[in-house]
């Protein structure tokens, strides 16, 4: 059985104007960072929002990402 990762992404702060991107796989949260996933310990932020994989790509395109990091997320073993 395949899982799917779901995307979300954190509100606005003045360091990151357009949010964060993080995503949800296997119970794992990971965010974006310059150097690829980074694993995000504890619960996911409370105020993330779902959002689509398309609302994922322009995000990252907006934000000047490489669209392959969304397929690049870490899978749990």
């Amino acid at each position: 059985m395949t899982t799917m990762t779901r995307f979300l992404r954190t509100e606005q702060t003045m360091a990151f104007p357009h949010g964060r991107l993080i995503a949800s796989l296997d119970g794992m949260n990971y965010v974006l960072a310059p150097d690829g996933w980074d694993h995000l310990a504890g619960p996911r932020p409370r105020h993330a929002m779902l959002v689509s994989r398309e609302d994922a790509e322009d995000w990252c395109e907006r934000e000047g990402w490489d669209l392959n990091l969304l397929d690049q997320v870490p899978v749990t073993s």
